[in-house]
C-alpha cells in the first residue's frame, strides 16, 4: 500500500501490521459510507451490533453498540435499540422492554456508592432496580437512577436526570425531570401525538 499523504503519522505505515489494519479499515469506512451514508470507529465497523445483543441475551431484533458499557443483569425486550457510549448498569437489576430507543450517551444506573465513599468504605453499595416499560425513548446524555420505574410510551428528554418514577404516556426533561406534557396515540388509527403542558 502506497503511504497514504493525508496521514500525519505516517511512520505508522511503515509497520505492516498497521498497514493492514488501516487497509481493512480504509475498506469497511469505504462501503459503509457508500451503503449507509455514515463514517464509524474502527471498533464499530468491524463488529456486529445484533451479534452483541445475541450474545447478552437480549430479544429478537435489539441492536447495542459495542461502545456501550453493560454491567450485572441487565435484560432487553424485543426490538430495542442501545446507543453508543451509553452505561446500562445492571448491579441491582435492569429491565428495558420492547421497542425503546436508548440514545446515545444515556446513562442507567441501579447502583450508587455514595455511602460507601462517605464512609471510607464500611458501608456497601445502594443498589435498586430500574425497569423502563415497553415503546420508551430516553433521550442523549439523560441519566436514570437507581430504583426508577419508567412506565409505557414514554419520552424522556436529553440531559434529563431521572429521580422519580414517571407513569405511562409522559413526556419528561430537566434536572431533576419533571413531568411536561403526554403522548397521545389514538386508538383507532395508532397515530402518535405529543402534546406539550402550557408553561406558566
Amino acid at each position: 500500500m502506497e503511504k497514504n499523504k493525508k496521514w500525519k503519522d505516517a511512520w505508522k505505515l511503515e509497520l505492516k501490521d498497521v498497514r493492514d489494519i488501516f487497509g481493512l479499515h480504509k475498506a469497511l469506512r469505504d462501503k459503509i459510507r457508500k451503503k449507509w451514508r455514515r463514517t464509524l470507529p474502527l471498533n464499530e465497523e468491524l463488529l456486529d451490533r445484533w451479534e452483541k445483543a445475541a450474545y447478552l441475551g437480549f430479544g429478537k431484533g435489539s441492536t447495542i453498540y459495542d461502545t456501550s458499557i453493560v454491567i450485572g443483569d441487565v435484560k432487553i425486550g424485543r426490538s430495542t435499540w442501545v446507543g453508543p457510549f451509553t452505561v446500562l448498569d445492571g448491579t441491582g437489576g435492569l429491565r428495558i422492554g420492547d421497542f425503546c430507543s436508548i440514545s446515545s450517551g444515556a446513562q442507567i444506573y441501579t447502583h450508587d456508592s455514595v455511602k460507601w465513599a462517605l464512609s471510607g468504605g464500611k458501608s456497601d453499595y445502594t443498589c435498586a432496580p430500574v425497569v423502563i416499560k415497553d415503546r420508551c425513548y430516553i433521550g442523549p446524555d439523560a441519566i436514570i437512577s437507581k430504583g426508577v420505574t419508567i412506565g409505557r410510551c414514554c419520552v424522556i428528554g436529553a440531559h434529563s436526570l431521572v429521580t422519580k418514577d414517571i407513569p405511562d404516556n409522559s413526556i419528561v426533561f430537566g434536572i431533576p425531570s419533571r413531568i411536561k406534557g403526554n403522548v397521545i396515540i389514538d386508538k383507532k388509527t395508532k397515530k402518535i401525538k405529543l402534546k406539550y403542558m402550557k408553561e406558566r
